[in-house]
């Protein structure tokens, strides 16, 4: 059964969204990916009701726009909609996330299987690059950054394996699992971790050591689910029943 669906529009959620400016693309795609953006971050906590009338007046759009935009987000189950009604920011289902993590998990362990069987040292530099990067962020305590150059770090990893479309595919449907991982990222030890995780991959990979770095990446794609239940008991308003 779903819970009641919460009375506050986005605005009390804190986000004010500006009109769009570029006028070039189509509206919908961008209105979704800013409202991704902001759900992945947690910046629209799970559980906030998104008026689709204040939407269409913050970002000065008509209904239609709006409307497909929310129906994406549908699709990846990021907010549910209730017709006639309201649309919720859809609260963090652990089913979901544990078949987004296998999916990535099954993508990216063979990725660097494969890169690590034929070693390219300007990919290696470039990684050790966003890892370096990784580390003034951790030390400025800068999380937000230290999040974009990780999935800099793994996109480059993708192009690298000849598979960039995949990109696309997982992040469809990693929204739950991102989540969970945005709450376990600030918890003590994390950001060290995945700092150590992001070594041990790039140092296989240089080795030219495939199981080392299959080993390394399944690892590290499993550790936000393995603490689930203690981010869950942190935050159980983020949490479906």
């Amino acid at each position: 059964m779903s819970s009641p669906i919460p009375s506050s529009p986005a605005a009390t959620a804190g986000i004010n969204f500006s009109p769009l400016r570029d006028r070039t693309r189509h509206a919908a795609p961008q209105v979704f990916e800013l409202l991704r953006e902001k759900i992945i971050a947690l910046e629209l906590p799970p559980g906030t009701t998104l008026s689709r009338q204040e939407l269409q007046q913050q970002f000065g759009l008509s209904s239609t726009p709006i409307r497909d935009a929310l129906m994406r987000l549908e699709e990846e189950a990021l907010v549910e909609v209730f017709p006639q009604h309201a649309t919720r920011v859809s609260r963090i289902d652990l089913d979901h996330a544990r078949q987004a993590s296998f999916l990535r998990r099954a993508v990216e362990v063979e990725m660097v299987h494969t890169l690590a069987r034929q070693p390219d040292p300007a990919l290696i530099e470039r990684l050790r690059q966003t890892i370096r990067a990784q580390q003034a962020f951790a030390e400025a305590n800068d999380l937000l950054q230290f999040n974009s150059q990780d999935r800099l770090m793994h996109r480059l990893m993708h192009e690298a394996a000849g598979i960039p479309d995949l990109v696309s595919l997982v992040q469809r449907r990693n929204g739950h699992i991102e989540r969970l991982r945005r709450l376990h990222l600030p918890m003590p030890g994390k950001v060290r971790q995945t700092l150590q995780d992001h070594i041990a991959i790039v140092e296989a990979i240089a080795a030219g050591d495939p199981a080392a770095a299959s080993s390394a990446m399944r690892e590290h794609l499993s550790r936000s689910l393995a603490f689930a239940a203690e981010i869950r008991a942190q935050n159980p308003g983020y949490f479906r029943d």
